[in-house]
């Protein structure tokens, strides 16, 4: 009888060594740089795509899908997590970040792509061999397995609580938002249930890129007929807007380019044009911009005003995005002037200016579509550092505009810290002093606009950031 130890073993099998995805590990080098660096999505990924392009050969269908990664597991972070939570067996405090965003990148390609499961995970645990190592990818392929076996529905059906026992942690689940941020966005909305759902939703979808014909340099109609009706529409609202509305970059558009067009949201435009077409007694001759980095609304305002025969006084605080200021005015066809100064304490005389545009810093909870990373990083603390500096300049802005002139305080952020307690705080500090105007005629043709005389723009009901806009005229 043979004795069983001496059969001859089975060779093993050879090492095969990782294969590299570049798209895939684009992705999750745009990431890390989010997680590690605070940065921005739509600040890191541009440069890497362009290296790609040029190192990797990537092609149009490459930069999409490395977009969609990296949006969509951005945006939909929450609901991963919670996900990934129920798929492991220790606090996810204690998974390693980049396994973290490796998993969330298979997540997405799992429950939020039409990637087929079995390609999701084999190309996700490809990743984590080449980024983590072959121990740790082999935790990533469980965890991928466990996550395949249900759609997304099935999986919000198992880790989100019911809406009838905690709706607003239900919605911060399923819609992938900090339940914080859901409290204030449904509070700023008002209504009910249906309502705020289509707000959170529309916060994960991608917007379209829109472009800005800025007056005086270009129209949106050379615009259109430059890009073709295949690839473009006119604006919702704006009459300078352009929609992007097969994607693309906006870098290649010539007129991008050169400086006569620009990308810049409906929504900014639309609280801009509101200010630039104000009622105004007496003069109209000096316009100020007093928190205008990076440059959209004062390019905007700046080719406005010359068309009228005014100047515009482009201020912003921090020098570098001074310098974006400068570099969206050049070429503007009539005066301006572009300057570095603290808003708090400005170098110009009170009542210097007819029309002050003050959109001031804020937690930019409107642009959550743009930067999905912000609802992440955002606390609700951070509303008290941003209330005394949102104050004190919307102040130096009823100071520097004159008798009769009109302001126009403006934030990307719907939060009602942010919008109407502003300005009801200092209107009752300035009793008698200022009123506010009704800023919906302003508005012409765009519908949902409130009570007013404030507006408030939303995602699911404009297609635009969700922009605040108060207009004030002074009045002694």
């Amino acid at each position: 009888m043979s004795d069983p130890s001496r059969r001859p073993r089975k060779p093993a099998k050879p090492y095969r060594r990782p294969q590299k995805d570049p798209v895939r590990i684009l992705a999750f080098e745009a990431l890390r740089a989010v997680d590690e660096r605070d940065a921005y999505a739509n600040l890191v990924l541009p440069p890497l795509l362009r290296k790609a392009r040029e190192k990797d050969g990537f092609e149009g269908r490459d930069a999409a899908l490395a977009t969609e990664l990296v949006y969509g597991t951005l945006r939909r972070q929450g609901t991963y997590d919670a996900i990934i939570a129920d798929c492991v067996d220790r606090p996810l405090r204690e998974v390693d970040p980049p396994v973290l965003d490796v998993l969330a990148l298979g997540a997405h390609q799992l429950l939020g792509t039409r990637i087929p499961p079995h390609a999701a995970v084999s190309a996700t645990v490809e990743l984590a061999r080449v980024v983590l190592g072959d121990g740790r990818a082999k935790f990533v392929n469980a965890v991928l397995r466990k996550i395949a076996r249900q759609d997304l529905d099935g999986w919000l059906e198992r880790v989100a609580p019911p809406y009838d026992e905690d709706p607003e942690d239900h919605l911060a689940v399923v819609h992938s938002h900090p339940r914080w941020v859901v409290s204030s966005l449904w509070d700023a909305l008002g209504g009910g249930r249906a309502g705020v759902e289509e707000l959170l939703a529309a916060d994960n979808e991608r917007p379209e890129v829109t472009l800005v014909a800025r007056p005086g340099r270009a129209t949106a109609a050379e615009l259109l007929e430059s890009l073709g009706e295949d690839a473009a529409a006119p604006g919702r609202w704006s009459p300078y807007a352009v929609r992007l509305t097969e994607g693309g970059e906006p870098g290649a558009v010539e007129a991008v380019r050169e400086g006569r067009a620009g990308v810049q949201d409906e929504g900014s435009q639309l609280v801009a044009l509101a200010l630039a077409n104000a009622p105004l007694e007496g003069p109209d001759k000096a316009w100020l911009d007093g928190c205008a980095g990076p440059g959209g609304k004062a390019a905007l305002l700046a080719g406005l005003a010359a068309g009228r025969g005014a100047v515009l006084l482009a201020s912003e605080k921090q020098p570098h995005r001074a310098g974006l200021v400068a570099r969206a005015l050049e070429g503007n066809p009539g005066p301006y002037q572009v300057i570095a100064a603290d808003g708090t304490r400005p170098p110009w005389r009170p009542g210097s200016f007819d029309r002050v545009l003050m959109d001031v810093p804020c937690t930019g909870l409107g642009a959550l579509r743009r930067r999905p990373e912000a609802r992440w990083r955002r606390r609700p603390e951070d509303l008290d550092g941003f209330a005394p500096l949102q104050r004190a300049l919307l102040r130096t802005a009823l100071d520097s505009v004159r008798v009769g002139g009109v302001v126009g305080y403006v934030t990307c952020s719907p939060h009602l810290a942010e919008t109407r307690a502003v300005v009801d705080d200092v209107l009752k500090q300035r009793d008698g002093e200022a009123e506010l105007l009704d800023a919906r005629p302003l508005l012409p043709g765009v519908p949902d606009l409130g009570d007013g005389p404030d507006v408030q723009l939303w995602p699911h009901l404009h297609g635009t950031d969700a922009m605040y806009l108060a207009l004030v005229r002074r009045l002694a």
